[in-house]
């Protein structure tokens, strides 16, 4: 089976910049690309669009229009189920390298609204899920520069684990990795961090001067201020399955990277 990327669709926001991230990553990956359109979604399906039969004839013809103007194979998958049931339909068919989702922020889907989206995916359907910002994207270069940023505890990948390797081969890109402390924790040990991350198949080698390790009271400043001090195209965080579940902590982190992130957010799920 190809590889594969599956795209939420996002007709709110044509042209679909997420789709253009999307197409452009996936040539040097050898993946394919599946157009995932959910009718009864309101983030995917916004109102106007599967309320009346000819819209709807209108959207698929859309979707098969968009899937054909692709530079790589692109199907069209169209779903009756809600979201995340969809999303683990598509998952099982296509068992694709990572899923893609647009952050739109317009009027028809609020930030709020894609970040539930985003949580409630990386709950119910843990695979790698790629967030492209709406400014700036769809023209972007493929990302060369991409920053991992983990909480300093071990952990282990859930499927696809390899996402990550495959990509900086593709790319030829580099890695760099960041973890944000504050004076009241203490530092993890590098040398096991390290070793961490290479048992999880995230990258072919790392070096030491390769972790950024940085004190600041806040970890999402923390974060993007070394995104940016970086030049960082791609930002890369471990998302861990307990906390999404119940750390407000975590989930809060992880929530504000959706909504803040100036850079692509690929978000891991961890199976802790």
């Amino acid at each position: 089976m190809s590889a594969s990327f599956v795209v939420l669709t996002d007709f709110s926001a044509l042209p679909n910049r997420a789709l253009s991230y999307a197409a452009r990553l996936a040539e040097p990956m050898h993946a394919q690309l599946v157009l995932l359109h959910v009718r009864h979604d309101g983030l995917l399906a916004p109102t106007g669009y599967h309320h009346a039969q000819q819209a709807e004839r209108q959207t698929v013809h859309a979707l098969y229009e968009l899937a054909a103007g692709q530079p790589v194979t692109t199907e069209v998958d169209i779903s009756d189920e809600f979201l995340s049931d969809a999303v683990k339909e598509a998952v099982h068919r296509h068992h694709p390298l990572l899923l893609v989702l647009g952050r739109p922020g317009s009027a028809t889907a609020p930030q709020e609204i894609v970040v539930s989206a985003a949580l409630d995916l990386l709950r119910h359907v843990p695979y790698p899920l790629l967030i492209v910002p709406t400014v700036g994207w769809q023209d972007a270069p493929l990302p060369t520069r991409v920053l991992l940023a983990v909480d300093g505890e071990p952990f282990r990948l859930a499927p696809q684990r390899h996402t990550v390797r495959r990509l900086l081969r593709a790319t030829q890109g580099t890695l760099a990795v960041v973890h944000v402390t504050d004076a009241d924790h203490a530092r993890p040990d590098a040398v096991e961090l390290l070793d961490n991350l290479r048992q999880n198949d995230l990258v072919d080698e790392l070096r030491p001067d390769q972790l950024h390790e940085i004190s600041r009271p806040a970890v999402v400043a923390g974060v993007l201020g070394e995104a940016e001090r970086l030049q960082a195209e791609l930002l890369v965080v471990v998302a861990r399955r307990h906390c999404l579940l119940g750390s407000l902590f975590h989930r809060s982190v992880t929530a504000q990277l959706i909504q803040e992130s100036p850079v692509p957010l690929l978000l891991l799920p961890a199976e802790d």
